[in-house]
């Protein structure tokens, strides 16, 4: 933290707990309303000179945030907004607007009726302990990729972090009250307003070494952690939330907390997988950097089978060959399956050399080309590039233009990229989004083909994905044992990979054309359909909770298995009122659907 921002906290925090005693002493009659939150017109919502106090508490950042498309096609926010819908750092920088439009008879992005552009963490502990004090709907957006929308609601104050994006190295890291106790670390620390690209691009490109954040590079790095956090390489290198060393949290109370192996230990593990917006702001975390290995490098190919029958060995190779040659440290991202009888290939890999890849993979397209009944609708092939460059803008503007998207509005960061391949999510609207861990029991000899069977009639149904990088099974050993350590579903340490099956269209933000909701309704049906395929095999498999269903019923179950109980007993402790609601986070069962009134 720098220096102004100590000196910031240490005036403000004394604050602090008077406001939440102020709060927890309203007279009874008023007290009982604590069942339920306060909106704008309704008595209770903060006055004018409230608001006004707000403000020059966080130094005149208080904001009321208006959606450009709210005046509809006609006016020239709408036109300008337009322009850039394809630009997710454009969206980011908006704090209206989300990354994820809405879903489909769910959710719809709306801005909130006040946001605070936190810069330091005492503008966030003095926003959070102001809606404590008002009974508000509080809601925090990093990055605002969350499908769930839990960045966003109607009605609320948003935190907005986005200016704290400082990130900052360290060559040996100790956690606070880990002297003499904790090894020295390589590590980064990273503020909660950071996009893994600003990441990425200090540590990597400029320093040198390895860091496991996300596969996209506009995703917020608080909300990634704090989900569980897969990136391409994470069975080389764990779960970002495996490598967490230390964070700075924001409580209910308003208290500015330094949490780690240490120091308040439960809170600590909640924040590794606990899911996002349930247990705190988060306002720093500090990562364990890695050594970066010399080369980075994908294979990319497409098969196109003649026939059914074909395809369904074509599948059954596929999996038979991921187990025999690919379920190791060195392999991530996914093989894709669609009913037109196509296996689309686009794997990563590290420490490996391009040859050694390449070796890897010819018993494989041996046999493909060995046999009519199979084409390469896009030809097999291996790249490979230095490390250093993987998020490079400077070396993919020279060497590989086609497969990287720049931030080109005029003052932007030259360092700021996003792949090609994930502009087709920026503000989409989504119809379904489904996911499973499939166990690496299903590898075995005795039920390769079974799971052969579900991947073949799932694909009849949708296409899908099995994103091998998101199940930690085959995994560098203490990579696993320290991603046993978080709290996500234990099932991420058995899992091969997550299947992944979903459908959306483009931007549906309030004020633009209306999606078509019967549309929506059939491609649901159609995920559905192919997820009860692969749930046939694997019937208790988890799911991850940034990229789940948003109507998933056992949710806590699928989410953290055992390891909820725990994490409920962490929400009590840390925010017993339930201060921090999100849609299917922890403790969200005790609200309505909207978070704003309880449910008993």
């Amino acid at each position: 933290m720098k220096r102004r921002d100590l000196l910031k906290a240490a005036l403000a925090l004394p604050l602090l707990p008077l406001l939440a005693r102020g709060a927890q002493a309203l007279p009874a009659a008023v007290a009982g309303a604590l069942r339920s939150r306060v909106r704008p017109g309704h008595a209770g919502w903060p006055a004018p000179a409230e608001w006004e106090a707000l403000e020059r508490a966080v130094g005149g950042r208080v904001l009321k945030p208006v959606s450009p498309f709210a005046g509809g096609p006609g006016t020239a926010a709408y036109a300008q907004a337009v322009k850039q819908l394809h630009n997710p750092f454009a969206l980011g920088d908006d704090p209206a607007l989300t990354q994820t439009s809405g879903w489909a008879e769910a959710w719809t992005s709306r801005p909130s009726a006040y946001a605070v552009a936190a810069e330091s963490s005492a503008d966030v502990a003095a926003a959070v302990a102001f809606a404590h004090r008002h009974r508000l709907r509080l809601v925090v957006k990093g990055g605002g990729h969350s499908y769930q929308g839990t960045s966003n609601a109607a009605d609320s104050l948003l935190v907005w972090p986005h200016r704290m994006n400082q990130v900052t190295m360290h060559d040996a890291f100790v956690p606070q009250g880990g002297e003499g106790k904790a090894t020295p670390l390589p590590a980064v620390s990273v503020q909660a307003g950071a996009m893994w690209i600003d990441v990425y691009h200090a540590v990597t490109t400029l320093g040198g070494r390895y860091v496991q954040g996300g596969g996209c590079t506009t995703v917020g790095v608080a909300g990634l952690v704090q989900s569980g956090g897969f990136g391409s390489f994470s069975k080389g290198f764990g779960t970002a939330a495996s490598n967490l060393l230390e964070a700075e949290v924001v409580t209910a109370d308003g208290a500015l907390l330094i949490v780690n192996e240490h120091a308040h230990p439960e809170l600590f593990w909640g924040l590794k997988g606990g899911g996002g917006g349930s247990l705190g702001v988060v306002t720093r975390l500090t990562l364990r950097t890695f050594d970066l290995p010399p080369v980075f490098g994908a294979v990319f190919g497409t098969i196109k089978a003649a026939s059914d029958q074909a395809y369904r060995a074509l599948v059954a190779r596929a999996v038979a060959f991921y187990r025999d040659a690919l379920f190791n440290p060195h392999w991530g991202e996914q093989m894709a399956f669609a009913p037109d009888n196509t296996l689309s290939i686009s794997m990563v890999f590290q420490g490996l050399s391009q040859a050694q890849a390449e070796q890897a993979w010819k018993p494989f397209f041996d046999w493909v080309r060995a046999r009519r009944e199979y084409g390469f609708a896009e030809p097999p092939r291996t790249l490979a590039l230095p490390a250093r460059h993987f998020w490079d803008a400077g070396f993919f503007r020279q060497h590989a233009p086609q497969l990287m998207a720049d931030d080109d509005r005029p003052g932007t960061p030259a360092y700021h990229m996003v792949w090609k391949g994930d502009r087709g999510q920026v503000g989409w609207f989504i119809h379904a989004y489904q996911s499973a861990w499939l166990s690496e029991k299903l590898l075995g000899r005795g039920r390769q083909a079974a799971l052969a069977d579900a991947l073949f009639t799932a694909s009849r149904r949708h296409d899908f994905a099995l994103h091998f990088n998101k199940g930690m099974a085959g995994g560098e050993s203490s990579a696993v044992a320290r991603t046993r350590n978080t709290a996500m579903n234990p099932q991420v340490a058995e899992a091969f990979a997550l299947a992944i099956c979903a459908e959306g269209s483009g931007p549906a933000f309030p004020g633009m054309a209306a999606p078509d909701l019967a549309e929506a309704r059939r491609h649901a049906a159609a995920v559905g359909g192919a997820m009860d395929a692969l749930r046939a095999v694997a019937p208790d498999a988890g799911s991850y909770v940034s990229e789940s269903d948003y109507f998933l019923r056992d949710w806590q179950q699928r989410f953290w298995g055992p390891n909820y109980a725990r994490l409920l007993r962490a929400k009590r402790r840390y925010d017993p009122e339930g201060l921090f609601f999100v849609h299917h986070g922890v403790g969200s069962e005790g609200w309505k659907e909207n978070g704003f009134t309880r449910t008993g």
